[in-house]
């Protein structure tokens, strides 16, 4: 497999980040929703209930009446409300924010742990029969995704906060400057333990369960080797993805986005400590927000991924 596997699945990552975008910048949107409510919540909360005129005079305050109750969070807007929403007050190229981020993540990301997925699967296979075990499959996706998340951890940190909006960054390398001389070059692992656990997760769900389905299906006759078979089981894997992986993105999302400000506590001191304040605050289900555009992202990402991959390989057989 050598260089090319690395080359394959790099320039198929590079075509399917790039198609899906959009969805990633809605899915990121969405699962920031509620999070400044959260932080309100744990604030300490200012006195309201002061006359103006006594307002900083702690002596003489008088009371004029009880506080006003806080005021409802707002209603969570699904895809398609996010979506006009950032058309409408950013404009149409606002859903491509951060899309120079999207493509040096996954060639950073996603060309290693393509690559090291296949050396792995050539490496671990039956050298008799040239089969390899689920098990060994899912074992090979952990270790892929690990260290691909590890190189691309800065690229991801900045197209989240590219996606979330609110910050003046022109492009990938602008952010990643920005955030090594504010907040050191530490920043640029920030959530990288999340990021890990999440692309072994992705990575071991999503290429392990490709292969799994797609011989199942050519085994079984079902459908030729072809588009259908490929479609069906890139998407069937892209489901198994969803699921498996949208915790772990919630809370690694508002990690990443978090912003440390000098003589400041940070939001959330870790990964655990965010998964408590965001169940406490907002329910359980707040860890599956933005799921549907994560499955509506994750199944045409991982179509577009492998219907390119193995139109790459026929292209590049001879190679």
């Amino acid at each position: 497999m050598g260089v090319k596997g690395f080359v394959e699945g790099g320039l198929a990552s590079i075509v399917a980040g790039c198609s899906t975008h959009p969805l990633d910048l809605i899915k990121v949107r969405m699962q920031l929703q509620g999070e400044s409510n959260s932080a309100a919540a744990r604030a300490p909360q200012p006195v309201h209930n002061l006359r103006p005129a006594f307002a900083f005079n702690s002596h003489s305050a008088t009371l004029v009446g009880p506080s006003p109750p806080p005021p409802a969070p707002p209603a969570r807007a699904g895809p398609i409300s996010v979506g006009v929403r950032i058309v409408r007050t950013e404009g149409v190229a606002a859903l491509y924010s951060g899309v120079s981020a999207t493509v040096l993540r996954q060639t950073l990301y996603s060309t290693t742990r393509m690559g090291l997925y296949e050396a792995l699967k050539v490496q671990w296979a039956d050298p008799n029969t040239g089969n390899l075990p689920l098990t060994r499959k899912i074992l090979a996706g952990l270790v892929a995704g690990g260290v691909g998340a590890a190189v691309g951890n800065p690229a991801d940190v900045a197209m989240v906060r590219m996606q979330a909006g609110g910050r003046d960054y022109k492009n990938v390398v602008d952010a990643i400057t920005k955030m090594a001389r504010s907040e050191g070059i530490v920043s640029l692992w920030r959530g990288s333990s999340l990021t890990v656990n999440r692309a072994m997760i992705v990575t071991a769900s999503q290429l392990a369960s490709y292969d799994q389905i797609k011989e199942a299906i050519l085994d079984r006759h079902l459908m030729k080797d072809g588009l259908g078979t490929h479609v069906t089981a890139s998407f069937a894997a892209g489901f198994v993805a969803s699921v498996a992986s949208n915790p772990i993105d919630v809370i690694k999302t508002r990690v990443m986005n978090m912003k440390v400000e000098p003589g400041r506590e940070p939001p959330y001191s870790g990964a655990l400590d965010c998964a408590l304040k965001t169940v406490r605050a907002e329910g359980p289900m707040a860890l599956y927000k933005g799921f549907i555009p994560t499955i509506s992202r994750q199944g045409p990402f991982t179509v577009v991924l492998f219907v390119t991959l193995e139109q790459l390989r026929k292209v590049l057989k001879d190679f």
